[in-house]
């Protein structure tokens, strides 16, 4: 096959302060040098995640994993297919693998940084970055690990509708659990409840949002994607020995003082306790959580919807800020290439 002479890569630019501009990333147009060594892969990528823990990754703070440079190739995982092993390397040309390569086109990896997927039947290539990746890893984990969810509990769950909301809500029916959720439109309240199932959902854009969420009483588990208001409203909704799930906080990550939390007393008052948590801290109960969530994707208990975008990897740094404005409905995507056609 004929080799490219050059591909693209997109490496942030500046830092911004609040929202994502359009000059936080550069779009770079390099020549195509890239020749895998012993023990190493070329990969053709054919999608990338765009995920809430970007805008964390572009901060120049400590965190779980160290902020991505300026000029540097944006984190992101993606899916995508081996075009030409290095010597040595356990992988074949034409696997199907995922990693944390970022915005590119191309990338020369480490075996040990592959992780090689079969598509079994009833399951599609996007689930290994959705519900068998990240998002089903900690939607489970987050649950079963510091929820301690059980059945016949209420679980309220925020920002239900994105791609962890949306498993954390259906593993809490599978759990046997009484599951509501909280979005920011009535056609995701509507897609909750309809075609997943929960108990009920809260649109949190409507005037009588805080009186509707009363109705359900109080909750044992509160899975927190999105912080800020959410997170201080449902603190005063706490039963006793209640849990509180820190997955994320959505309407704080654009915010140069993010707003604190006032409500904090009630874990005092309902012996409650709130935990922040990564999902890789539980890297032991992968193999767990897979399995349980193959089973979902199996049964047709977990359901999934992708927000797919196409024209091509530049259209990442414009899509990314549908996070953050409510504009996507399940994981949000970007299809880089055809994964059935890779080339050289």
């Amino acid at each position: 096959m004929t080799r490219p002479s050059q591909f693209k890569r997109i490496v942030l630019h500046e830092r911004p302060i609040g929202e994502i501009e359009p000059t936080t990333f550069r779009t770079e147009t390099v020549p195509f040098d890239l020749k895998p060594e012993d023990g190493e892969v070329l990969v053709q990528i054919t999608w990338v995640s765009l995920d809430p823990a970007q805008r964390g990754y572009i901060k120049d703070v400590r965190s779980y994993l160290p902020p991505v440079k300026i000029g540097e190739i944006m984190r992101s995982q993606c899916l995508g297919v081996i075009i030409e092993t290095g010597k040595g390397s356990r992988h074949e040309v034409g696997d199907l693998v995922s990693g944390a390569w970022g915005w590119t086109e191309y990338a020369v990896a480490k075996d040990k940084d592959v992780t090689k997927f079969v598509v079994p039947k009833g399951v599609t290539e996007l689930d290994f970055i959705n519900t068998l990746g990240s998002s089903g890893l900690t939607a489970y984990l987050g649950l079963s690990e510091i929820g301690e969810l059980k059945a016949g509990e209420t679980l309220v769950v925020s920002g239900a509708a994105g791609s962890v909301g949306a498993i954390a809500c259906q593993l809490g029916k599978r759990a046997g659990a009484k599951v509501y959720g909280i979005a920011g439109s009535q056609d995701k309240c509507e897609w909750l409840i309809n075609e997943l199932g929960v108990d009920g959902a809260f649109n949190y854009k409507s005037p009588t949002f805080r009186e509707d969420f009363k109705k359900i009483g109080y909750l044992d588990v509160f899975f927190d994607n999105v912080g800020g208001e959410i997170l201080d409203m449902a603190l005063l909704r706490l039963k006793k020995y209640a849990r509180v799930i820190l997955c994320g906080a959505i309407s704080d990550y654009n915010s140069p003082k993010p707003r604190g939390i006032q409500n904090y007393q009630t874990l005092i008052s309902q012996s409650a306790k709130m935990q922040g948590f990564i999902f890789f801290n539980y890297a032991d109960k992968y193999p767990e959580a897979i399995a349980e969530l193959s089973k979902g994707l199996a049964d047709g208990s977990i359901k999934r919807k992708f927000h797919i975008v196409e024209g091509g990897l530049e259209k990442a740094p414009e899509s990314l800020p549908l996070l953050f404005s409510g504009g996507n409905t399940g994981k949000l995507v970007v299809k880089v290439s055809d994964g059935s056609k890779p080339r050289l």
